[in-house]
């Protein structure tokens, strides 16, 4: 049976299941609020937004006339506190910020991951030439980042950092450290005249800022955490998920078809990112960073519990799960996650 076949049926047992135990049939939601960011990251989003498979697939469930809105936030907390305070429904980002707000709602609120949005290495660079390593940053030097502590790029910097320089000298770089969306951090780097000398970023940016004049890299995430991890993720309440389960169904489904057009039609993908992302960037960029073997468009999860492992030893988050499925929802965990 196809995942998309066993999305639909187990949204459909979860309400008729319902309706059996006697509980009265909750209508779900008429508008489903996600939020995003910048990058071809949010690659599957991006293609289920212009090809209308979020509408497609909700009304497959019998939701006919769900609408779908999009807000973009600049990094993980500002993701965390809109989904807290109920301004979005589903928040996606980077792992860092997901596993923070599990760990400091679990047992509460509940906040699971959905599905995983895609795998791709995620790059430091800087454009200072002195600086050849991470052992090579003074006080002087500032690496923008989405956001500090909780980002993806936070946590992966913490992790590289820990590897240089040993145990309990993980957050020797976080005090030069600062929040910064991805553009305006390339256009930091680009103008040579900021203090921000290198940037955590994500494709494009980094592909972009590595052509820059001096522009080269320290480290990425592959290399930090000795191989392929999920870079970008949707999450949400338990609350909402367990009272929408066809709009939670529809919104798998939607990844998932858009993640076979990547593979099948990666050329039209990355014209797709380009009017999505009203970017100017260059097509054949945008095209190689999609086809490059590296970059996985997948509902799976990869190695989430690697960055769950560290963020526990370090005290970041309370508890460790004690598996990948401890982290999502029972929507994929039949998929081949880590």
């Amino acid at each position: 049976m196809s995942p998309l076949n066993r999305l639909r049926l187990g949204a459909l047992a979860l309400l008729s299941g319902l309706i059996l135990a006697g509980g009265p049939a909750t209508a779900e939601v008429k508008e489903l609020r996600v939020s995003q960011q910048f990058g071809i990251g949010y690659l599957p989003l991006q293609i289920a937004r212009n090809k209308g498979l979020f509408e497609k697939h909700a009304k497959a469930l019998g939701l006919d006339d769900l609408k779908v809105s999009f807000v973009t936030l600049g990094g993980g907390s500002s993701t965390n506190d809109a989904l807290l305070s109920d301004s979005i429904d589903i928040g996606t980002g980077g792992v860092g910020p997901f596993l923070t707000v599990w760990g400091k709602t679990r047992g509460n609120l509940d906040v699971k991951g959905i599905a995983a949005i895609s795998a791709m290495p995620i790059a430091l660079v800087t454009t200072n030439p002195a600086i050849k390593t991470l052992a090579d940053f003074t006080d002087k030097d500032r690496i923008a980042l989405p956001s500090v502590k909780t980002s993806i790029q936070a946590v992966t910097l913490q992790i590289a950092v820990e590897k240089a320089f040993g145990v309990g000298h993980h957050e020797k770089l976080d005090g030069i450290t600062v929040s910064v969306k991805h553009p305006d951090a390339y256009a930091a780097l680009a103008s040579g005249k900021s203090e921000i000398t290198a940037h955590f970023g994500g494709p494009p940016f980094q592909q972009l800022e590595l052509a820059l004049p001096n522009g080269h890299k320290i480290t990425d995430s592959y290399e930090a955490l000795d191989g392929p991890v999920s870079f970008n993720i949707a999450w949400a309440k338990k609350s909402f998920h367990d009272a929408n389960p066809k709009a939670i169904a529809a919104f798998i489904a939607a990844l998932d078809e858009a993640n076979a057009l990547i593979r099948a039609n990666p050329a039209e993908a990355a014209k797709i990112h380009l009017i999505e992302e009203k970017s100017t960037a260059d097509e054949a960029l945008v095209l190689s960073i999609i086809t490059d073997p590296a970059s996985k468009f997948t509902i799976a999860p990869l190695n989430t519990t690697k960055y769950a492992d560290f963020l526990a030893r370090t005290g970041q988050i309370k508890s460790r799960p004690d598996s990948w499925k401890d982290l999502f929802f029972a929507d994929i965990h039949a998929e081949p996650g880590s």
